[in-house]
């Protein structure tokens, strides 16, 4: 049987390129196997992982939490160091494709590494779900009429879904070149708002560090567990590790500057936002940035700025759809997820893997439907959150289990990584009993489900590797 690797789909904001590999275990995904991604290359990936619709929707979600939301985003980013830091350090030591699934498989052994694809897998159709919420918050400052309407509001997102799982069956390549300009513009309105909107702010209508009578310190913690949403993505760098040009020094190099752009981009544009603002309006607004740009230029900003927010979350949801379904294919190739998830369409892409991601996208956006956008928002990104939570906390004990047999590593060296894994895996604690009882029963729910599907696999596959002895050892082999 074949062995494959896989590679989630990262998109480059310079290259816009599209990496998505079903190679053989070895070999790279660029031909000849030649080492096309430098540190730019992989920055960009680690960058353009991780900013997707979130930043469009979170200081709405914050501003509730007054500076303390504020303070906590800048504690998010210093717990995603520690979070990159430790997937730097394993990139050293599992230089093969795949990221915190080959990390965990290496660590944990084939239930630690379906554990892992399985929550993966989860997050990301359900950050699919969170982008199609968030689209249908902007693309009513377009069209009023949709945003007067739960109906059409639903509908405009399952027409995201649907035309996005066509696109995504269509190919590959279609679908990367989809991506190229989606991702270049994202940055657009975001450089906009961070710069200019500086100019616009209003210290009178900041929020108070604790707007409310909430213990603070309570506050932090539940705002922390949001805000880390917004570093979800880092890892993309990791996962096509066999392209990557000197990967031991690249990739951790890569997630430190990333993360620290994500981070100086994220603040500098929810402190514009929040000082434009008033937090009455802002805590009700379906699209922040929006108003922020009719704030700053009138009806034409805030049309300007719709615009690039969805282009951005089309480009986001692309990629997200995309990279679900391939983690659900190189799964099943690994034999750790079902079969049905490998068969593929004559464009070459595992199309009921797709329609598969599309269809629990969309019943996420459904369901959330009840709790009003920004809510819903809210509460399908925490559960997007833990389960990508979970990869990185299997992955932080893989880097401390892997690190201690490191007999190439010296004992110094050692030791602080040993204590970047302990911190690492702290943080993913942290974010996990933070999230509140409504999002982790949802999450432990979920992942419970892939037990039967681990033990159904891990049967079919006895029974194959029975019926292949078996046939080996028939008279006819003889």
């Amino acid at each position: 049987m074949k062995q494959y690797l896989f590679v989630v789909c990262g998109v480059s904001i310079w290259h816009g390129e599209c990496f998505v590999a079903q190679a053989p275990r070895g070999k790279g995904m660029s031909q000849g196997n030649v080492r096309a991604l430098g540190f730019w290359r992989c920055w960009a990936l680690v960058v353009g992982g991780a900013i997707g619709s979130a930043i469009f929707m979170m200081p709405a979600v914050l501003v509730s939490y007054g500076g303390l939301g504020l303070l906590s985003w800048a504690a998010a980013a210093v717990g995603a160091l520690f979070v990159a830091m430790t997937l730097g350090n394993l990139s050293r030591r599992v230089t093969k494709a795949g990221g915190p699934y080959a990390y965990a498989h290496a660590g944990f052994g084939d239930f630690g590494g379906f554990l892992t694809a399985w929550s993966y897998w989860i997050a990301l159709w359900t950050a699919s779900a969170a982008i199609a919420i968030a689209f249908t918050g902007y693309i009513g400052v377009l069209i009023p009429v949709i945003g007067a309407s739960p109906l059409l509001m639903i509908g405009s997102g399952l027409f995201l879904i649907w035309t996005l799982v066509w696109l995504n069956i269509a190919g590959v390549r279609e679908s990367g070149i989809f991506s190229l300009a989606t991702t270049i513009l994202k940055l657009i309105p975001l450089i906009i708002i961070g710069s200019i909107g500086l100019f616009f702010v209003d210290t009178e209508t900041l929020p108070p560090m604790n707007p409310g009578t909430t213990n603070s310190a309570y506050l932090f913690a539940s705002a922390f567990a949001l805000t880390f949403w917004t570093f979800v993505g880092i890892e993309a760098a990791t996962v096509p590790a066999e392209d990557v040009i000197d990967p031991e020094k690249t990739i951790p190099r890569a997630l430190i500057v990333g993360t620290l752009t994500i981070a100086a981009v994220y603040l500098l544009v929810a402190f514009a936002v929040m000082g434009m603002i008033p937090a009455g309006r802002l805590a009700e607004s379906g699209s922040p940035l929006a108003d922020a740009g009719i704030h700053m230029a009138g009806s034409w900003g805030g049309i300007a700025v719709s615009i690039g927010a969805l282009i951005s979350m089309i480009g986001a949801f692309n990629v997200t759809l995309l990279a679900a379904s391939q983690t659900a294919m190189a799964a099943a190739r690994d034999r750790v997820f079902p079969r049905i998830f490998e068969q593929m369409t004559r464009h070459n892409t595992p199309g009921l893997s797709i329609v598969i991601a599309g269809i629990l996208s969309s019943v996420m956006l459904i369901m959330s439907q009840t709790k009003g956008l920004v809510g819903a928002y809210t509460f399908v990104l925490l559960i997007a959150t833990l389960t990508t939570v979970v990869p990185y906390a299997f992955a932080s004990m893989a880097g401390l289990l892997l690190g201690i047999h490191d007999k190439n590593t010296s004992p110094a060296r050692r030791r602080r990584e040993a204590i970047v894994s302990v911190v690492a895996f702290l943080i993913c604690m942290w974010v996990i009993a933070s999230s509140g009882e409504d999002a982790a029963y949802w999450t432990l729910l979920l992942l419970m489900a892939g037990v039967p599907v681990y033990v159904a696999v891990t049967r079919n596959k006895k029974i194959e590797a029975g019926a292949i002895q078996a046939d080996n050892n028939s008279p006819e082999q003889a």
